[in-house]
């Protein structure tokens, strides 16, 4: 099963405000393992970046500058992702931002069913807890020395180790949830083999030692009872 773990970096909070995207990183994963497969296009937003923005992200205007427009790096975009699942931490944000850039060059927008976000998944998981990705990767002892600022392809790296965590590990479905789902859908049967009892007989020398431990014993209770009877 392919699966892409995406993220943007925008200049702001709502793409209907004037704001766009300044980068996107997309991870494949295979069966939920990342491939090694990935891309990381950094946008020129055609506009000013806001200082909020700079401070979260780092990417100034004049990095920026001699950057592709969205719409120069957008089939390429467009033919990594293909149809497959795009696994994102609050999927609601980055398919608002990806659908107005798409439509603006008259592309369909990716429906919410093809995402599957890992914010949800983690407050079914956790409830009650934080579901930052920094909060999670604390949670699965995920390395977050490299990430002094936010950076798309670096957040979807952190996000692919979340996501298999989440999942159950490196056997994903092995979490209580996937387990409780498998079991009510009749998959969780343990197979069992048939093996045939082991022959127990004794050998003579233990018979030998037996019969001598009987006659070490006084007054057993066995022959106190048959003579009773």
């Amino acid at each position: 099963m392919r699966e892409i773990v995406l993220d943007t970096e925008t200049t702001g909070l709502d793409p209907h405000d004037g704001h766009r995207i300044v980068e996107i990183g997309c991870v494949e994963l295979i069966n939920y393992v990342p491939t090694g497969e990935t891309r990381q296009y950094y946008i020129n937003p055609q506009r000013d970046m806001p200082e909020e923005a700079f401070k979260v992200h780092g990417l100034s205007a004049e990095f920026l500058a001699d950057k592709p427009c969205f719409e120069e790096i957008a089939e390429d975009f467009l033919s990594f992702v293909r149809e497959d699942i795009l696994v994102i931490h609050n999927a609601e944000f980055d398919l608002r931002f990806l659908n107005a850039e798409l439509e603006r060059l008259g592309h369909p927008p990716i429906p919410a069913a093809r995402a599957f976000d890992t914010v949800a998944l983690a407050r079914r998981r956790f409830p009650g807890a934080q579901a930052s990705l920094d909060a999670l990767c604390r949670r699965f002892s995920i390395d977050l020395s490299a990430r002094s600022l936010h950076g798309a392809l670096l957040d979807c790296q952190l996000l692919a180790s979340v996501y298999l965590e989440l999942r159950g590990g490196r056997q994903p479905g092995l979490t209580l949830d996937g387990a409780t789902e498998a079991m009510a859908a009749g998959k969780a049967a343990v197979e069992r083999r048939f093996r045939p009892a082991r022959p127990h007989a004794p050998s003579e020398s233990e018979l030998a030692a037996h019969a001598l431990m009987l006659q070490k014993i006084k007054e057993p209770l066995w022959l106190a009872e048959a003579a009773q009877s």
